[in-house]
Order: structure tokens, then sequence, then C-alpha cells
């Protein structure tokens, strides 16, 4: 499973990292970014969670 943040439509409200710190983090220009090639699998719900949650659908999760 891999993880992708669009970081153009990422509006930084932050919720990925905190919901998923394994898989995401804040850039210094506040936008989110994957710090993972590959979502390991102990945190794969956590990641398909920040991709629910992110208000403007930013994060792609492909399996």
């Amino acid at each position: 499973m891999k993880a992708r943040v669009d970081q153009d439509a990422c509006i930084g409200c932050g919720l990925c990292p905190d919901i998923c710190p394994e898989v995401f983090e804040m850039t210094d220009d506040d936008v989110a970014r994957v710090i993972v090639e590959v979502v390991p699998p102990d945190a794969e719900d956590q990641a398909k969670e920040a991709a629910d949650a992110c208000p403007v659908d930013a994060i792609d999760i492909e399996e």
C-alpha cells in the first residue's frame, strides 16, 4: 500500500500527521507529505483514516 499527498490541494490542516505520524508529516511550507515509500502494515488503517479525514481529499491511498 502506498500513500500520496496532492500538495497543490493540501490546505495544511495537519490532520493526517495527527492521525498517522508514521506516514505523514508537515513540511516547512505547511503542507503534508508522505515520509515512507510503502505504508507499514501496522499503519494501514490509520493511513486510510487520515485519507478519509482530509477535508480537501488531498490524500490518495493505493492498495
